[in-house]
């Protein structure tokens, strides 16, 4: 293949990179990226599991005179979050993303990059390619459907790990070390739809331009949720016109603040709607961050489908999106961070569909708070007839008062960059918490290189970061 990155070290890192990204690998496809990570184990010679969910599991034995050290573990997800601009051709199932360089950072044209957690993966087949000359005995775990649950990790057999001290590879800054992340858990609200012949006139009414991104790390820079904003819009053509829902359709993914929604829906005046939209939509313009400068609504008259909702189910759509609290919902104010939140990721109410689905995403460490987050979604569903499927909870990642692998780490970095890293906890779940709970005497940290705007087209990864990780790395194997 034509490789682009082109300067920076160690070479094969960004070669892997750049060969793993021709490779189509969202959530629950990883068959391909399993069968490329166990050629190449096959092709060194080196020891390798693959189990049922497409988690390889790869141990290369130390390099001479460091055969009996204790062995380090290397963990990372597979699997990429698979977002695309409305007016993106690209098929992620199929086809290879479209990689690009802007002042010293790759991106990917119009879909998300993948860095997330494609860096980690890199990252692991350098090591276990050889380039680094001395090292202890190194396993490295490739897991699974991460961005939709913490699947692969959940399910994999942790009696293959002999490492008892763990780096995982699926942070986002160069310059600090997580020590503790958030517990999480799913929520599918189903509800049954009643339709009837169309009537009025029909207005597509499209929320578009917002940042999006992480709905756990990004959640506190106050980014607008699509699906939120329209449930806005509609609630007042509820209230001032005889609104009838045809279809509605935001954001793809539990784990991403959505930055577009579209919905169809029937009106006495498309003229006198639209113009009540557009103003809406100027007030709202007034009320947000920077970040979502790029806002737009548009509204225009369509082409009338042969059915809409009825009253009734039109109001058990919107009033629960317009009530239902998310963002962040509480802060742990004793170290300045969030402690618990909700993302509205996906509202699909299609033509077609035989029932509404509308996905929640609710954060935070304490296992109390997601407990009264399931209670008061099914709460909501109970007022409109809907229902609940709450699943993929999984759990948070305490700050271990003593560990040797974040002393390490911190030596390492001092001496390198004559300055201390940051050690922080985030309010994002990663596969820490699983691995951690199945075995409890794991010393674990997470670093990675800086990426900006995961989980959205925005995303970008910095060439010069990657390096820095990389020297991080071959330090505190040194020691």
């Amino acid at each position: 293949m034509q490789y682009i990155i082109e300067g920076y070290k160690p070479a094969r890192l960004f070669r892997f990179f750049e060969e793993i990204s021709a490779i189509p690998r969202g959530s629950r496809n990883e068959a391909g990226i399993a069968d490329y990570l166990v050629e190449f184990a096959k092709a060194r010679g080196l020891e390798c599991h693959r189990d049922a969910i497409e988690n390889v599991f790869i141990r290369m034995p130390g390099s001479a005179g460091r055969e009996h050290e204790p062995a380090i573990l290397f963990q990372g997800h597979t699997d990429m979050v698979c977002e695309k601009n409305n007016d993106t051709v690209h098929n992620f199932e199929t086809d290879p993303l479209k990689l690009a360089i802007a002042d010293g950072k790759l991106y990917a044209e119009g879909t998300t990059l993948g860095a997330d957690d494609g860096i980690a993966v890199a990252i692991m087949l350098a090591i276990l390619d050889g380039e680094l000359e001395s090292h202890p005995p190194v396993e490295c775990l490739f897991t699974s459907q991460e961005e939709i649950g913490l699947h692969g990790a959940d399910a994999f057999d942790c009696s293959l790990i002999r490492a008892r001290r763990m780096i995982n590879l699926d942070s986002e800054s160069d310059n600090s070390a997580i020590v503790g992340c958030a517990g999480g858990i799913r929520s599918d609200m189903s509800l049954p739809l009643t339709r009837m012949p169309f009537a009025g006139e029909a207005l597509r009414i499209e929320v578009k331009g917002l940042m999006g991104g992480h709905s756990g790390e990004n959640i506190h820079l106050g980014r607008a949720n699509a699906n939120k904003l329209m449930a806005r819009i509609l609630n007042v053509l509820l209230a001032e016109d005889d609104l009838h829902l045809c279809t509605c359709v935001g954001g793809s993914k539990d784990n991403a603040i959505p930055r577009e929604c579209c919905a169809l829906v029937s009106v006495r005046s498309a003229a006198d709607a639209a113009a009540k939209v557009l103003a809406i939509a100027e007030d709202i313009r007034g009320e947000l961050v920077a970040d979502d400068a790029n806002f737009t609504v548009t509204a225009a008259p369509a082409a009338a489908p042969a059915v809409m909702l009825d009253t009734d189910t039109t109001r058990h759509i919107v009033l629960p999106m317009t009530v239902a609290a998310i963002g962040v919902l509480a802060m742990n104010h004793s170290v300045g961070m969030v402690e618990y939140s909700r993302n509205m990721g996906v509202i699909r109410l299609e033509e077609n569909s035989p029932s509404l689905r509308l996905v929640f995403s609710s954060r935070s460490p304490k296992e109390s708070q997601l407990t009264a987050s399931i209670r008061e979604l099914d709460a909501l569903a109970a007022l409109v007839g809907g229902s609940f499927n709450h699943h993929s909870r999984y759990p948070g990642w305490d700050y271990a008062p003593v560990s040797p692998l974040r002393d390490a780490y911190i030596d390492a970095y001092t001496r390198l960059y004559g300055e201390q890293p940051i050690i922080k906890s985030i309010h994002a779940g990663l596969e820490c918490g699983l691995l951690k709970a199945k075995i409890p005497d794991l010393d674990i940290i997470a670093i990675g290189a800086n990426l900006e705007n995961i989980h959205s087209p925005a995303e970008k990864m910095e060439l010069a970061s990657c390096e820095k990780i990389w020297t991080i790395i071959a330090a505190i194997l040194e020691m």
